[in-house]
């Protein structure tokens, strides 16, 4: 007998994000997209009344946050799996949505694999972090501080767009993992040219993987 769909729910305050991941989950066929959400407390109020088996969940919301909106729709649907879709990786807000209840952590630069892998996993009980989140999990449960991020002077959005150009990624790559237009991406690109004091691309990217962001520099 075929299992019925995972039933899921999008609570994001972004459309583009929410069509972005209507769009991955449409390509599945083991998810069902039952609801979606631009508030905290519209993500409350679509729990009770979808009933989803999953719930995925940005941190900055209007109304309630993320955090406040897992707390509230766990207390009341406690079999609900909530995981957590941000651009956040700041350690702090991790701990406060675990703390909440929310089984999995990912950052929006993950790719659809990944997010319908974690979907899975938190569904049937399982917990995901995600690639930059598991490190500041293991450096909370073993008491280390969090190393310092680079480049304090972008916001936490340039330096992951910083990130994936260090990785290889060009502009429409951005783009797409990102759930931006790619007019947003190159006026952030320009952004952090223009914070970084570079002349261009090139010089920003050895910047980054000079600091640790991306593969290391040929030769190093």
């Amino acid at each position: 007998m075929t299992s019925s769909p995972l039933r899921v729910l999008i609570a994001d305050d972004h459309p583009i994000v929410r069509e972005g991941l209507r769009a991955v989950l449409a390509a599945l066929a083991d998810f069902e997209l039952v609801g979606t959400a631009a508030s905290g407390r519209e993500a409350v109020s679509a729990a009770a009344e979808c009933r989803p088996d999953v719930i995925v969940m940005d941190l900055h919301m209007p109304e309630l946050d993320g955090v406040q909106a897992t707390s509230a729709v766990l207390a009341d649907h406690p079999e609900v799996a909530v995981l957590i879709l941000t651009m956040y990786d700041d350690d702090e807000m991790l701990v406060a949505a675990l703390q909440a209840g929310a089984r999995g952590y990912l950052l929006k630069g993950a790719s659809h694999t990944d997010i319908a892998q974690a979907l899975r996993t938190v569904a049937t009980g399982g917990a995901v972090f995600g690639t930059g989140v598991a490190n500041l999990v293991l450096d909370r449960l073993m008491g280390r501080a969090a190393a310092q991020a680079p480049f304090p002077q972008l916001t936490p959005r340039e330096l992951e767009i910083l990130g994936l150009l260090a990785a290889g990624s060009g502009n429409q790559d951005v783009a797409r993992r990102l759930y931006l237009s790619p007019k947003t991406v190159r006026n952030h690109v320009s952004n952090i040219l223009a914070k970084l004091g570079v002349a261009d691309r090139a010089q920003a990217i050895a910047a980054a993987r000079a600091a640790g962001l991306g593969p290391p520099a040929v030769g190093s």
